[in-house]
């Protein structure tokens, strides 16, 4: 055997041990059966509107601003099955299951509305869906750097090739976390290195985001939420308009920041497909508003969450005139 391989034997180690000590801690919130697999779900905060939060692709951004939102009205944040405490679904990973994954969570777990509705990234097309099937239920939504359908089914070659480039990184990385490597990355700092807005957030915080990047099932995910995005953005092709809804739609300044990390990628191909997305989101809704977040990246959750908090205070503001 190379001695390369050798190298890896105790990092494997150390992400077993450390694993195996992570299961006996308990999780914040519960956990509820779905129908043989169980979603994690966590409830903060008190108010009359129910704040629920659905995430990008990959991501668990809800731990990051719980705290603060829960200052306003009551929180829910869930990890999509795969990720963070909840098991993987054997269903497919798309938007209509999710939307029924999120409204059988809901109701199990006795989370009664009217729900505000936070969708970032991918986690925008979840939200629309919900809002379609469910207009009874939901007084608001906030976008953060949606997407819209029109422009990711006909995506330039440039911009597809990026897509199964994150997808290649996604597979590999299943095998960096059953390794150990990404927790090692993780807890030398290499996190905060690559994104150094991370550092603003408390460690408790941080940590929970980062166990489920540690884990190899959250990466497993990331791929079929990918490998499914297409057949997303067609289920969602049916709430194009929600004429009387209020939203809230943020705006990054740009998709990626220039750095290091981004250099070779087509920066100024796919912030032209940002305008165009922004440009057809604003026709869902009689009631739309853009606010545009000057100093983010796609990631507004790190760069700007106040902006998402404001967003949030803004549209429960409007529903107690």
């Amino acid at each position: 055997m190379d001695w390369r391989y050798w190298l890896l034997i105790p990092t494997t180690l150390f992400h077993l041990v450390a694993s195996l000590r992570e299961r006996k801690r308990p999780q914040p919130g519960q956990l509820i059966d779905l129908g043989g697999y169980k979603v994690h779900l966590w409830v903060k905060g008190q108010g009359k509107t129910t704040v629920v939060l659905d995430y990008s692709l990959g991501g668990i951004e809800g731990y990051l601003l719980i705290d603060r939102l829960a200052k306003l009205t009551r929180v829910c944040i869930y990890d999509r099955p795969g990720y963070g405490w909840s098991d993987p679904s054997p269903k497919p990973r798309c938007s209509r299951e999710i939307v029924s994954e999120l409204d059988l969570l809901l109701t199990k777990a006795q989370i009664e509305p009217p729900y505000l509705l936070v969708g970032d990234s991918f986690g925008s097309y979840n939200v629309r869906l919900y809002a379609h099937q469910f207009p009874e239920k939901v007084t608001g939504i906030v976008l953060t750097d949606g997407l819209h359908e029109s422009a990711m089914l006909n995506l330039p070659w440039a911009i597809a090739a990026v897509k199964y480039l994150f997808l290649s990184g996604f597979i590999m990385s299943v095998f960096g976390s059953l390794f150990g490597i990404i927790r090692l990355s993780g807890v030398v700092g290499l996190f905060e290195i690559i994104k150094p807005e991370l550092k603003q957030f408390e460690h408790g915080q941080r940590q929970r985001v980062k166990r489920s990047f540690y884990r190899h099932q959250h990466w497993i995910t990331m791929a079929r939420e990918l490998i499914n995005l297409n057949r997303s953005s067609r289920q969602v092709q049916i709430a194009d308009r929600l004429p009387d809804l209020p939203i809230i739609s943020i705006k990054s300044r740009t998709f990626f920041q220039t750095s290091i990390w981004t250099i070779l990628l087509p920066l100024t191909a796919i912030d032209r497909l940002r305008e165009q997305i922004h440009d057809r989101l604003a026709r869902l809704s009689d009631r739309y508003v853009q606010i545009t977040a000057d100093n983010s990246s796609h990631f507004v959750w790190t760069d700007e969450p106040e902006i998402i908090v404001r967003a949030v205070e803004r549209l429960i503001d409007l529903q107690e005139e």
